[in-house]
């Protein structure tokens, strides 16, 4: 399920929807710019509505019963000035950033219909993604942190990352999750962890290092570390990458054996060790991928291979 502001933006997702087949299961709600504000207001309503028919009644896919529902809302924060500007006409008083005071339980009503039946209801579930557009980046303004307080968690993009070459334009800072870690296998759980926190490091790093003209040995450390990770977690776009093959670079380049690798050639070096694990190692990649733990067994055995494929590969 999906609703847009934007004819353009819907004519897109609907391109990827049939490119990869699923369009037919998927259901368009589009409230244009062009349309009244009480119809933007309702669109998504009206998308709700249908992604708990799928939840409560279920649909038939390939003779299949589902009851599993999607429904993204493109965007909340338009959905937030259609009903501003509904209520200012109809004289109610305004509030914060001229909102009227119940904004926030508008969102509320409607994002809390999510959720997932137990097996004595019958099963099903309704997923709902809000996408919140900022000004200029403010994650602090007043519809933002609306919907994060409603939300398990957010995915913050950031136009910056993504001019300078970031994609997924991800914010590791700003972007956090309530399920956190519990929605992780042990493998990525453990590779995960010191990630987030060398990003973090190195996006507050990278600001303050432009300023200084003489780095400290650990700084500099620091700063080659993030931009070896910055380039492992590139991903291009509709390329999945299988789990084993994310847990098996991702400690590699925590561990540190990626620092020397030169920046252009980390790519290449991540393509070209992954097949090597797959050729020459596909014992250690099937024990990953069955088991999804990274053991100290198996974690001695990607050291060994990152060890012998880097003197070939430096050569």
């Amino acid at each position: 399920m999906a609703i847009g502001q934007k004819l353009s933006t819907v004519a897109k997702v609907v391109a990827i929807l049939e490119q990869h087949g699923a369009m037919e299961h998927t259901i368009v709600v589009v409230a244009g710019a062009e349309e009244s504000a009480a119809l933007q207001f309702l669109a998504p309503y009206a998308g709700c509505a249908m992604g708990e028919e799928v939840m409560e009644n279920g649909v038939m896919i390939g003779g299949q019963l589902v009851k599993d529902s999607l429904c993204v809302y493109d965007d909340l924060s338009k959905h937030a000035w259609a009903y501003r500007e509904m209520s200012l006409l109809l004289r109610r008083p305004p509030g914060r950033e001229a909102y009227p005071g119940d904004v926030f339980y508008v969102h509320s009503r409607l994002l809390e219909r999510a959720a997932r039946m137990s097996n004595a209801n019958g099963g099903g579930s309704l997923t709902a993604l809000p996408i919140i557009e900022t000004q200029a980046g403010d994650i602090s303004a007043y519809i933002p942190t609306n919907v994060i307080s409603i939300t398990d968690g957010q995915i913050f993009l950031e136009t910056d990352l993504f001019n300078a070459g970031q994609r997924p334009a991800l914010n590791i800072g700003i972007s956090v999750s309530r399920v956190g870690s519990a929605a992780q296998t042990k493998a990525m759980k453990k590779v995960a962890a010191p990630l987030k926190l060398d990003l973090a490091q190195y996006r507050s790093l990278a600001a303050f290092a432009q300023f200084a003209s003489d780095l400290d040995k650990a700084t500099r450390d620091q700063l080659t570390r993030g931009e070896k990770l910055s380039e492992v977690i590139k991903q291009p776009q509709y390329q999945p990458v299988p789990l084993e093959r994310q847990v098996a670079i991702l400690y590699i380049a925590t561990k540190g054996l990626l620092d020397d690798i030169p920046t252009p050639r980390v790519k290449e070096f991540e393509i070209q060790f992954t097949n090597f694990l797959d050729t020459q190692r596909s014992d250690v990649m099937k024990k990953l991928s069955a088991t999804k733990v990274l053991d100290d067994d198996t974690a001695a055995a990607l050291e060994a291979a990152a060890n012998e494929f880097r003197s070939t590969f430096l050569a």
